[in-house]
């Protein structure tokens, strides 16, 4: 399958160093992205990611974290080579002033599977521009406290 690359953006309202604060911990990544299931911390930069698919099926991988500078920018690689996907990209964030935010986000994935596991990530990736635009929205109502950060239930 080939590689796809997307980028989206938008605005939150919050100062750059409380919206980065809050992307950094992936551990909370389930509250606001619609599939992932659960990020666990493995310490050293590494994290376990469980995606919830269609039909009961799981899709899980290993990230390393490849960059991080405050309150600017985060970038991730996948880890595994034989994961169920291959994934890197980066989160850009821009202070706007006035207690605003950009959010920029560009995500490139690879299904590495064939069969029945390639065809769930196909079809949870079937539309990854309004995917990542959901997340992102999410996201934005997650750091703006339009959704409870312990429950990911609205507030």
């Amino acid at each position: 399958m080939d590689e796809k690359k997307i980028t989206k953006s938008i605005t939150v309202n919050g100062d750059v160093g409380y919206v980065y604060s809050l992307w950094e911990n992936f551990e909370t990544f389930p509250t606001f992205m619609e599939n992932i299931e659960s990020v666990r911390d493995m310490g050293n930069g590494l994290t376990h990611w469980v995606m919830e698919g269609p039909l009961g099926i799981r899709l899980e991988w290993d990230a390393e974290t490849t960059t991080k500078e405050p309150n600017k920018r985060i970038g991730w690689n996948s880890k595994d080579h034989d994961a169920d996907v291959k994934t890197s990209g980066q989160v850009v964030f821009a202070e706007l002033g006035n207690g605003k935010t950009e959010v920029t986000a560009t995500v490139r994935y690879e299904p590495n599977k064939a069969g029945l596991a390639g065809d769930v990530v196909a079809r949870l990736f079937g539309q990854p521009e309004a995917r990542l635009e959901t997340d992102l929205r999410n996201f934005k109502d997650f750091a703006e406290g339009r959704v409870d950060r312990l429950t990911g239930q609205e507030s």
